[in-house]
């Protein structure tokens, strides 16, 4: 397949890019707003601000037209009207130009096997740069009437929250297929583990979400596992996992949701997927650096006592 596409014409590849793009970026937000907490409208996680970022890190600036378009054809039904959602649109293109721009210029690498990578998506990626989408969407809802001035910080804060989750719980998991160099092949052995520890991961935490007692962080230590002993490989999709398990349960009123309204389900919901986030990829890149840091030192000795002898 690989061989193919490089035997296209470049345009023809280069439209190809921007059609897969376009169409991961809309499925995963229609996909999206199935699990939406208010049916359309609210979601706590907007997985195509991960697609856009990591499309715009590994591709360039280049594929902005298939974000800004597949970003369109999303907001024209639910936008206030097509101008509004045409506006939008362009603010979920500006976020994640600007977050990647930003991210590149202060060194960001795509293995994300460092702790300053760690803090550039965090505070970048998801933080700074998702201020923009939120900012521009919430404004025009505003502007057009659909919501009024009182309820407008809450409709910045529940936007931003679900665009900068998104960054931080699908970006992440984009970039642990990127190549690298140093990662200890995945053997069938290897790959059972994973594999049942994801399994895990998704069983404990539909378990722990169907009560009241509060005991969602008990899916936490599989997590860190998975982290250390997989890196981002397996931190990515078993923080994924984990959220994915917990919106859908938030979505069908299950466990503790069932009693709470639509501000404490969101906070719930953030303050879990936050910290899965965090304990995942921040932990992956914390163990990557430490073995980097024993590596060099090994070496730095084993040099040492050669120039001794």
């Amino acid at each position: 397949m690989a061989e193919a596409l490089r035997r296209l014409p470049g345009p023809a590849r280069d439209l190809l890019r921007l059609a897969v793009v376009a169409l991961a970026y809309y499925i995963a937000a229609r996909l999206s707003l199935q699990l939406a907490l208010v049916r359309g409208q609210v979601t706590p996680v907007w997985p195509p601000t991960g697609i856009a970022l990591v499309s715009i890190l590994v591709l360039g600036p280049r594929v902005w037209p298939a974000i800004t378009v597949a970003a369109l054809a999303v907001n024209l039904p639910l936008g206030p009207n097509p101008l509004g959602a045409g506006v939008i649109a362009l603010g979920n293109t500006l976020a994640p130009l600007s977050a990647a721009y930003l991210m590149r210029a202060t060194g960001f690498r795509l293995e994300l096997d460092r702790l300053r990578d760690a803090a550039s998506i965090i505070i970048i990626g998801a933080l700074a740069g998702m201020a923009i989408s939120a900012s521009v969407g919430s404004l025009v809802l505003w502007l057009s009437g659909s919501v009024s001035a009182g309820n407008l910080a809450q409709t910045w804060a529940v936007w931003w929250t679900g665009d900068a989750m998104g960054v931080l719980l699908v970006a992440p998991f984009l970039l642990s297929f990127w190549p690298r160099a140093e990662a200890a092949p995945l053997t069938l052995r290897r790959g059972a583990e994973l594999v049942a520890l994801l399994v895990a991961v998704g069983v404990v935490t539909f378990i722990v979400f169907q009560n009241r007692l509060r005991l969602e962080y008990v899916v936490f230590p599989l997590i860190m596992l998975a982290a250390f002993r997989f890196r981002l490989r397996g931190a990515a999709p078993a923080a994924l996992i984990a959220s994915g398990v917990a919106v859908t349960v938030a979505v069908a009123g299950g466990g503790p949701f069932a009693t709470e309204s639509l501000l404490q389900k969101m906070v719930t919901l953030q303050i879990f997927n936050v910290f899965v986030a965090l304990t995942s990829f921040v932990l992956a890149s914390y163990v990557d650096t430490r073995e980097r840091q024993e590596h060099l030192s090994r070496l730095y000795l084993a040099a040492r006592l050669s120039n001794e002898v």
